[in-house]
């Protein structure tokens, strides 16, 4: 097979797929993307790049997809001349929303397309409007409704689609439904695995002495993935509790929503806001693998805030390395987390709530490990990799070979 994977990150979504197909000496597989620094065996990756931003000048509610325009123009023009040098794919897979699927099929006609379709925005019933404290004006619906342009397109164009949840999977209007695959990227369940007694140690943070360490992952330091109700938490926990340290794990930065002006950041705000003890409360920003594993395992406590959006890889690692996940209690949340049997649920605005349910968790520790077995048990049984991989490659052979997968959610 060859197959040309399409991102604009590297490796993303597509890191265990493009590994597997890369294995095999029979198949070429070429990655194109903007970012990205990593190797993987048998995968060739090249760099397209938009040879402009945006103009300001731009109608606002066009400025999305102009900047998918320019990432389609860009890796056009990246399949163009890789087509030159001889390679054409027998499929292309690429993530749909910033634009390098969108010419692919006026780059490689006779070939087959997969799209890996995250999202689909809504101005109404979703993220927007969600949160009170945030201004929702009718140019943001207007703007939200827009960003689905380069998807729709995508729709119309590709061969086969693919969404990792149900709660994704339904954003998606009905008439396109039955065109996607609703199937998982899968957790490295040998990988993450629980570590009891686990200590935190990092080289730039020792928690061995601590006893009740709290956590919290998210790519970004924002709204929609609930930061300011994090530090709020921070502050309640660390007035209830003295011995108490909460971790956070992400960059300071917004990778959902709204961007701040520059030199401005939720982490400024909110700790300029609200009073906690800094010695107390530990900023680890992004962190490799590793690093990152060893915090899932020493979490005493693992809070995960979002808004109803797409679900974070975190939330399913963290269940599968054996924390106890204490869930807002929002529509991707409730799709994995069961109340009281794999995780605790809580409104997501509830910080005194958020608190107790910490406090449960840290209190009754032998009554939490219950839990802690039927998280792990439920990745095991729906999201691991192992199980979920050979079902995205028969997606892909399917698609590949001009055969329709089955739509909808699969059988696990």
């Amino acid at each position: 097979m060859r197959i040309l994977f399409l991102h604009i990150n590297f490796p993303a979504q597509f890191r265990h797929l493009a590994t597997a197909i890369g294995s095999s000496p029979k198949n070429q597989v070429v990655y194109g993307t903007v970012t990205g620094r990593a190797n993987f065996k048998g995968v060739r990756r090249v760099h397209y790049k938009p040879h402009r931003e945006p103009r300001k000048e731009v109608h606002p509610y066009v400025r999305p997809y102009e900047k998918a325009v320019l990432h389609g123009q860009a890796a056009y023009r990246m399949c163009r001349a890789l087509k030159q040098r001889g390679f054409v794919p027998d499929i292309v897979y690429g993530h749909s929303g910033f634009g390098p699927t969108m010419y692919v099929r006026d780059a490689f006609p006779d070939a087959r397309i997969m799209c890996y379709f995250e999202w689909y925005f809504h101005s109404r019933g979703q993220g927007a409007g969600f949160r009170p404290d945030q201004s929702f004006t009718e140019d943001d619906v207007l703007l939200i409704r827009g960003r689905n342009a380069p998807i729709l397109l995508d729709l119309a164009m590709c061969d086969w689609g693919l969404t990792p949840t149900t709660w994704q999977y339904q954003q998606f209007p009905e008439r396109f439904q039955d065109r996607l695959t609703v199937l998982h990227d899968g957790v490295p369940v040998d990988y993450f695995v629980p570590k009891p007694g686990a200590k935190l140690i990092l080289p730039e943070l020792d928690l061995s002495h601590a006893d009740e360490i709290v956590t919290y992952v998210a790519r970004g330091m924002e709204p929609t993935r609930g930061f300011p109700e994090m530090i709020k938490l921070a502050r309640e926990l660390q007035q209830r509790r003295p011995k108490v340290h909460v971790v956070i794990v992400g960059e300071d930065r917004v990778a959902y929503g709204a961007k701040l002006p520059e030199g401005d950041s939720w982490k400024k705000r909110m700790l300029a806001e609200v009073e906690v003890d800094e010695t107390r409360l530990h900023f680890t920003g992004p962190l490799p693998y590793g690093q990152y594993l060893k915090v899932l395992q020493a979490s005493s406590a693992h809070v995960y805030l979002t808004v109803p959006f797409v679900l974070s890889w975190s939330m399913i690692e963290a269940m599968c390395a054996g924390c106890v996940v204490i869930g807002s209690d929002t529509p991707p949340v409730r799709e994995v987390i069961e109340d009281g049997k794999n995780g605790l649920l809580v409104g997501f605005f509830d910080i005194e709530g958020i608190a107790d349910r910490v406090e449960e968790v840290l209190d009754h520790p032998t009554r939490m490990a219950e839990i802690r077995e039927h998280a792990r048990q439920t990745v095991l049984e729906r999201y691991a990799l192992k199980d979920l991989l050979p079902k995205h490659l028969a997606v892909l052979e399917d698609v590949a070979n001009g055969r329709r997968p089955k739509a909808g959610p699969q059988d696990v």
